[in-house]
């Protein structure tokens, strides 16, 4: 399961996509929206993706995931639109046979899909907004 979506990310559907009567562990990753960065307390955040370029992106990722570990499944779910304070963003679910090599590929999915995958936010806050990523570019605006 790879997919860009705008509505809460069915967490359940995407650990049951990747169990595995072989696996012995599954491990997830939930990023939530927080309450504060860079000093300033945060309202909301707004995601925007190129959808079809981030799916092939993360499945990209999992080729590479299950060439370094034996990985038997992988899913990835990012959120776009508006989101609240505590919902999730992007939710990653993991099964292999044993524990460790579940956490470290687990820890290298979101690694890469923060550096690779085509998602962008902005972070509102009381009184500006920031797109996070695009720092020292012409097109970049900061306010607040």
């Amino acid at each position: 399961m790879f997919e860009i979506v705008d509505e809460v990310i069915d967490e359940r559907a995407v650990v049951q996509s990747v169990e595995d009567p072989r696996a012995g562990a599954i491990c997830t990753f939930a990023g939530v929206v927080r309450d504060n960065s860079r000093g300033k307390r945060v309202l909301y955040l707004e995601y925007e993706a190129y959808a079809e370029m981030a799916v092939r992106q993360m499945q990209k990722i999992a080729a590479e995931m299950k060439a370094r570990w034996e990985v038997l499944h992988v899913s990835m779910v990012h959120r776009t639109g508006r989101l609240e304070i505590g919902e999730a963003s992007v939710f990653i679910a993991v099964s292999t046979a044993h524990r460790a090599e579940a956490f470290e590929a687990c820890r290298y999915a979101i690694d890469e899909l923060k550096q690779s995958v085509p998602v962008w936010k902005k972070e509102v806050w009381e009184g500006g907004e920031y797109w996070v990523g695009w720092e020292g570019r012409a097109e970049h605006v900061a306010t607040g």
